[in-house]
């Protein structure tokens, strides 16, 4: 099953400080050990929500809004998409992941969220859903492959 991680963003990241080299060198490592378990397929960070925006969708009207954001508990700062066994097998990954807690002359204060998601396969989308749907499903993750490998 694939399951998106998400890392759940605070107040260094909107602020789009960057981690130090002591941390990125434990997160590179734990990705190591990913994908050499088969398990990472995809991963990235994302930059502050300031240089976003989000698009509102009410009462047939759109409406664009420019971050950054104010709600920094609900912002993602970054992702990953593995591949596993189970929702278990994440959680025990994710217990793994390094925590900025493990940086010596980082604050104790800081707090780290992690979200661990199951992702839709495109059959559950279309499985009752009429043949051209599923067709159009099917090109779309044909797509999207190849996207990757280009």
């Amino acid at each position: 099953m694939r399951v998106m991680i998400l890392i759940k963003g605070n107040k260094e990241s909107e602020a789009g400080v960057m981690p130090d080299e002591e941390f990125v060198r434990k997160m590179m490592n734990f990705n190591e050990e990913l994908m050499k378990a088969g398990v990472l397929l995809e991963a990235d960070g994302l930059q502050p929500s300031s240089k976003g925006a989000r698009v509102r969708f009410s009462r047939g009207r759109t409406t664009v809004i420019d971050g950054p954001f104010a709600e920094t508990k609900e912002l993602i700062a970054g992702y990953w998409i593995w591949n596993v066994e189970s929702l278990q097998e994440a959680v025990e990954w994710v217990k793994r992941c390094p925590s900025p807690d493990d940086i010596d002359d980082i604050d104790d204060t800081q707090e780290g969220e992690i979200e661990i998601r199951p992702i839709f396969e495109a059959s559950d989308f279309v499985a009752d859903f009429a043949p051209d749907i599923k067709d159009q499903t099917n090109r779309m993750k044909d797509h999207i492959e190849k996207q990757k490998t280009s």
